[in-house]
């Protein structure tokens, strides 16, 4: 199996979703099952509603699982690995207090060395750990061999002894570390292929480590996706409103286009606009980049328009308020100064909306109206233009101005026999 593996502790970041994208997109293409895996073991960041979150987002992009687990709901089989490591001398308990650890990390920083546990509790003798009423903690043993790991992306990635210590798989509650918790559940449920976020990477020797010390002889392969960089070539964090789904959900930003757009960076897809479902034909884990993928917001907005363009008239106007063929067609006219749903609903609510007449043409859009209201039904604008100019004895800028402000709500914008074309049959409403 493939599995997607969230945190219900926030909003969904894009790179979160790319991630359950391109496990989906693998899933189909191996014809093995995906399963989302809810990491909910730390209680105190737990958010309550954000698990049903995440699996509402994934419906609302078409990311098909075979079933939902809870890693809390595997605590027996997190705690028996444990004591089956300590049986086989694969772990062992550690008694060294928060402030002891704490003094060494310090020492370690002030000596410009990277932190490793130096062992202490790691040879103690069994009548010492027995009779010993302090907290402790259950650590595994450091390894004594490389550890090499497949990537899709990165190639063959090797971790020497030195790079993994003594680290710990269960706190002095007895609860599982992530590291020990994500291993074990790997195990259990016959994963193949993991991919996620190369800001993992430090965590897979610890649970190939795990795997290794509990004798699971599977060979897991792995792809780590580069991380997203914002504008300013930083990682993309919570900062970023652009990080956050939810937030480009609310912007107006379709979840096809979204997920185009997360598969297109970083990679060379054989066209530019295409949905998830084409892309289970091409997609290639190892064409993927090896370097970080910068967001654009400007190229996502272009695709987002690309794709309001494919949809079909009616469905097109849902997304102003309508259920409306020609109010579709007239919300495809402004695509071409609105990249979003939002700003689409901006171009066209005005339209019905109370006008704001400047000062300079109040007069003339007042007696524009009365004629207006009073005007016969006419097909073609050039017909209602001349009979509207006639009947007012408006001209010129006189004329113009105040018509786009009666009809579109706005002192610019899409040539107006343009738009007249698609709200001919509005006009009464328009001008009440």
């Amino acid at each position: 199996m493939l599995r997607f593996a969230p945190s219900p502790t926030g909003d969904m970041h894009i790179g979160n979703l790319r991630v359950a994208i391109f496990n989906y997109i693998v899933s189909k293409q191996r014809n093995e099952e995906l399963i989302v895996r809810i990491e909910d073991t730390d209680k105190e960041r737990n958010i309550e509603g954000k698990d049903k979150e995440i699996l509402d987002v994934l419906a609302l992009f078409g990311i098909e699982y075979s079933q939902v687990l809870y890693q809390s709901e595997n605590a027996r089989f997190h705690t028996a690995m444990a004591l089956q490591l300590i049986h086989n001398k694969k772990a062992f308990s550690c008694f060294c207090s928060s402030e002891w650890l704490d003094k060494k990390r310090n020492e370690a920083k002030e000596d410009k060395n990277p932190y490793r546990y130096d062992d202490a509790c790691r040879n103690l003798p069994d009548e010492l750990v027995i009779d010993n009423m302090n907290p402790f903690t259950i650590r595994i043993k450091k390894p004594d061999e490389t550890i090499v790991i497949k990537d899709y992306i990165k190639g063959s990635v090797s971790f020497e002894p030195k790079d993994v210590d003594s680290f710990i798989i269960m706190r002095q509650d007895k609860t599982p570390t992530y590291n020990f918790a994500c291993a074990v559940d790997d195990m259990l449920s016959d994963i193949s292929l993991v991919i996620r976020g190369e800001d993992h990477m430090s965590n897979t020797p610890k649970q190939a480590l795990i795997r290794n010390s509990l004798g699971y002889e599977k060979e897991i392969e792995y792809a780590h996706l580069p991380i997203i960089l914002n504008d300013s070539g930083k990682k993309m964090s919570k900062r970023d409103d652009a990080s956050s789904v939810k937030w480009l959900l609310e912007e107006g930003y379709l979840p096809d286009a979204i997920a185009n757009y997360l598969i297109l960076i970083g990679n060379k897809p054989p066209k530019e606009i295409f949905d998830i479902k084409e892309a289970i034909d091409w997609f290639d884990l190892e064409k993927i980049s090896k370097s970080p993928a910068r967001f654009d917001i400007d190229m996502l907005k272009h695709i987002n328009r690309e794709h309001l363009k494919n949809l079909d008239a009616k469905e097109l106007s849902r997304y102003v308020g309508f259920a409306d063929n020609e109010i579709g067609e007239l919300a495809r006219v402004y695509l071409e100064e609105a990249g979003t749903t939002k700003e689409l609903r901006s171009k066209i609510e005005p339209i019905f909306a109370d006008k704001i007449i400047p000062e300079e043409f109040s007069a003339s859009a007042k007696i524009m109206i009365e004629t207006i209201k009073s005007a016969p039904y006419f097909e073609e604008y050039n017909d209602f233009k001349n009979h509207i100019m006639k009947e007012s004895g408006l001209k010129g800028k006189d004329f113009f101005k105040p018509l786009r402000f009666i009809l579109t709500g706005a002192g610019n914008g899409p040539d107006v026999a343009e738009i007249y074309k698609y709200l001919k049959n509005y006009i009464g409403e328009i001008v009440k």
